[in-house]
């Protein structure tokens, strides 16, 4: 059992910085991938450079401006295919992360308090499904632990639980209070209900009205502060000092991590057979932080896999350079795990005992709530299928057979203006359907000829508007049963002289471009700028100030994704001479933006 003890933690909250280790190891997939991935990482696709890496020093808690600088990274400057295991964790990097230096003792301390819990006072022990038509399909025994019915639809119940109840009377009479944006703010305003204390919850005013009515609903106080979570957990942890209240985190406490472990705890009492693999999603890490401090000591075998979103990285970034970084920017479609940088205790504890992370896309995750709403006739949040999404795409990647693996649905508080994307992107996530582009001649009896090479194939979108030039775009969206059966459609194509491009992949035309089909333009020193902006009355009056009327707004689409923060395509009209003026308007802003003036899509379809 050494090799999967404990190392010990520092005594204030293990605050220490880790060793500045870099791994560079990429597993190889299991030997009948035939792939050789130590020599030739980039036959598959993977994405390791530095170039968006940037260091910045960022002070807080004890740390010191002698502190080692903190790490700024891109989520693309590591992703690789779906399924793949990726980030695995050096175990033989030393220093503080070394077995070695840990204990025995320490190792027992999590176990023992994930059994000596008192969380089902609030929480309740939740199933373990069998999803037989995914199981058929994978040819694995695909198991679901179900989350997502718990009391407050999510897991977060049982980590806050778990530290609220070891709260002294007087600092229950005090009061709690916490940052969050929906499940950890449910999961505190019930935990209070039950041990008969105040909570005071602090949202950002770009939560949805549904989350925080939630929250009042439960007889917890919110408040509205700032636009981001940032802001927010700031002005909670400002008025804890304040008023003498306790902070209660997310992810990165010991008790609320014993808390998450009884999950970990229960899938070993209640599977009946060996199990492969837990897929667990991450956010701050506090989930398979639990449960792999409780699977790791009793069945060493299993592997603990983490799920992220690809655009959301943070844990998959901090195990690649061996230290925890800081996201730069972060996609917020699975608002539960969108989290800009993980834990310090999470960390140290995956860093050491789980296997690996796989990656998945926005795509894939509303494939995996299709697939959950077809088993079960449930509904998960986008964090709440992510788990059953990486492990999809993980058994299909390594061509897994008859084993047996358990994906969390971690929660079910989904927005339900959300659901339109995700029945838009179901499908294409499941590569049931794919989004094409194809360039035809401006002259009679193309666009017949066109449907003609379509043939029997399903057409669920079209749109076709004359050009003024001697070629026009088709944009469409066909079903697809089979590889196969698209291939064969672009064969046809091109060998009609009809150049077709698949733009499945591409999120600027499943979000933007496909509603804006109309015919090309060129406009004059047009930027092409994706923002998001907070979804608050005010927000784009602010914008337009920042940018009107001194350039001239040449493109603007928004949709509502039913997400904190709107997903905005604009097009403005700023000469090169005045880009740096254009920069730190933005950087006053304060929206979050990236430039796609360069997209080959947008050129192909629009200008």
């Amino acid at each position: 059992m050494d090799s999967v003890r404990l190392p010990a933690a520092p005594s204030s909250l293990r605050s220490q910085m880790l060793p500045h280790h870099r791994p560079h190891h990429i597993p190889p997939p299991p030997c009948n991938r035939h792939l050789n991935l130590r020599s030739k990482p980039s036959t598959i696709g993977i994405t390791r450079s530095r170039n968006h890496v940037s260091s910045v020093a960022v002070i807080s808690g004890n740390e010191t401006s002698t502190a080692p600088p903190r790490l700024r990274v891109n989520p693309n400057s590591l992703q690789y295919p779906a399924g793949y295991l990726g980030a695995v964790p050096d175990r033989a990097s030393g220093g503080e992360g070394d077995p070695e230096n840990g204990s025995i003792t320490e190792a027992m301390e999590y176990l023992t308090s994930i059994l000596s819990t008192k969380v089902y006072e609030a929480a309740i022990e939740t199933p373990l499904h069998l999803a037989k038509k995914l199981s058929e399909r994978l040819g694995v025994r695909m198991f679901l632990k179900r989350e997502d019915l718990q009391p407050v639809f999510s897991f977060k119940i049982r980590g806050a639980y778990n530290m609220m109840a070891k709260l002294s009377s007087e600092q229950l009479e005090k009061g709690v209070i916490c940052s969050s944006a929906g499940n950890h703010a449910q999961g505190v305003a019930m935990s209070a209900a039950k041990l008969g204390c105040t909570a005071v919850i602090v949202m950002p005013r770009t939560t949805p009205e549904i989350k925080w009515q939630s929250v009042e609903d439960l007889g917890a106080t919110v408040v509205l502060v700032g636009d981001t979570y940032d802001e927010a957990q700031a002005f909670a942890k400002q008025r804890a000092v304040e008023e003498g209240l306790t902070f209660i985190p997310p992810f990165d406490h010991p008790d609320v991590i014993a808390g998450q472990g009884t999950v970990g705890m229960e899938i070993t009492r209640q599977a009946k057979d060996p199990l492969y693999a837990i897929f667990v999603p991450i956010g701050g890490g506090g989930l398979i932080a639990g449960i792999a401090a409780y699977v790791k000591r009793v069945s060493p075998e299993v592997k603990i896999i983490g799920v992220e979103p690809a655009d959301a990285n943070a844990m998959a970034l901090s195990l690649h350079h061996g230290e925890r970084v800081i996201l730069n920017q972060i996609g917020g479609f699975a608002d539960g795990v969108a989290v800009k940088e993980v834990g310090e205790e999470t960390f140290r504890i995956c860093r050491k005992l789980m296997d690996g992370v796989v990656l998945v896309t926005r795509d894939a995750m509303c494939a995996s709530i299709k697939d959950m709403f077809e088993e079960k006739r449930n509904i998960l949040e986008p964090a709440g299928a992510l788990a059953l999404a990486g492990a999809e795409a993980y058994c299909k990647y390594y061509g897994l057979k008859d084993v047996n693996v358990v994906a969390i649905t971690s929660g079910a508080n989904m927005n339900f203006d959300k659901l339109r994307i995700v029945t838009e992107l179901a499908n294409v996530g499941r590569q049931q359907e794919a989004v094409l582009a194809t360039i035809l001649p401006e002259k009679p009896g193309s666009f017949k000829k066109f449907c003609e090479l379509v043939g029997s194939m399903n057409i669920t979108e079209f749109k076709y508007r004359c050009g003024s030039r001697k070629e026009a775009v088709v944009l469409y969206s066909v079903g697809v049963h089979t590889p196969g059966e698209l291939k064969a459609l672009e064969k046809r194509m091109e060998s009609s002289q009809l150049r077709t491009t698949n733009l499945t992949t591409s999120d600027l035309v499943k979000d933007h471009l496909r509603y804006l089909m109309g015919g090309k333009s060129s406009v004059e020193n047009e930027v092409l700028c994706q923002f998001t902006f907070p979804e608050r009355p005010g927000a784009l009056m602010k914008f337009l100030d920042s940018f009107s009327p001194r350039w001239n707004i040449s493109l603007f689409h928004y949709r509502a994704e039913g997400a904190a923060g709107a997903n905005v395509l604009v097009g403005i009209q700023v000469p090169e001479q005045e880009m740096e003026e254009f920069r730190n308007r933005a950087q006053v802003l304060g929206y979050e933006y990236v430039l796609v003036s360069e997209d080959i899509n947008f050129k192909l379809l629009m200008q």
